[in-house]
């Protein structure tokens, strides 16, 4: 089992960089996550539980917020959950089948947001990806992800704005992820840090964030930006 976490299955496997083997597992743990991030739970609940889709109401955002505003609390829950799961799923295969010390669990991570934010299945409308990057960072760094849940928590009670929580989270991990990595594994008899690769799509996944909240950012500064409620409003 730590052979698998320290080389993953390519590496346990005996392949190289430069195998056949390991380039189409790349190709794998870049395209999977993408495919597996297209699939839009906010779209997949609003249609099979209200034959609605979630994006012509409210901030128009195929995400867990706006499922709460329109549809209260159970879809939003279940959308969520299955946002996360995709996250931490496409994470393990990063994880699990390319070596870790390449960063290609951080890869897997980005290109499944992408795939949340842009999905292919939904002609590229999707969601902000603020679930799906909680479910990849339980799974990178499950150390940094206890205290950004609290962060999140903490910030959405005393503004009540999702997005701001969101915003400043997303800006906050790729300089604290960098900080206090999650040194599970160990490498050549060292602590292994984060790969430069992973340093790159940790950058990117913050980034990412940011700019699909650019208009809440917009909204905030004006003060136009609706704060979260718990109660079901009538679609």
């Amino acid at each position: 089992m730590e052979e698998l976490l320290t080389k993953g299955l390519i590496g346990k496997l005996g392949f190289v960089f430069g195998d056949t083997v390991f380039f189409f597992a790349m190709v794998f743990c870049i395209v999977v996550p993408y495919l597996l991030g297209s699939i839009n739970f906010a779209v997949v609940f609003s249609k099979s539980m209200h034959h609605d889709d979630v994006r012509e109401h409210g901030s128009g955002n195929a995400g867990s917020t706006n499922m709460l505003r329109t549809y209260g609390v159970k879809a939003a829950a279940l959308t969520l959950s299955c946002d996360i799961l995709k996250g931490v799923i496409s994470t393990l295969l990063g994880f699990l089948i390319l070596p870790y010390y390449t960063g290609f669990a951080y890869i897997s991570a980005l290109m499944c947001m992408l795939g949340h934010a842009f999905p292919i299945y939904y002609g590229f409308k999707g969601g902000k990806c603020v679930a799906t990057f909680a479910g990849a960072l339980l799974v990178l760094n499950p150390l940094l992800w206890i205290l950004l849940l609290l962060s999140f928590v903490l910030i959405v009670y005393l503004s009540r704005y999702v997005s701001l929580a969101s915003v400043i989270c997303a800006a906050a991990f790729p300089i604290l992820n960098n900080m206090m990595p999650f040194y599970m594994l160990k490498w050549e008899g060292g602590i292994l840090p984060v790969p430069w690769p992973g340093i790159i799509a940790a950058f990117l996944m913050g980034v990412l964030i940011i700019v699909l909240h650019r208009q809440n950012l917009v909204r905030l500064w004006q003060g136009k930006e609706s704060k979260i409620s718990f109660k079901k409003k009538k679609s």
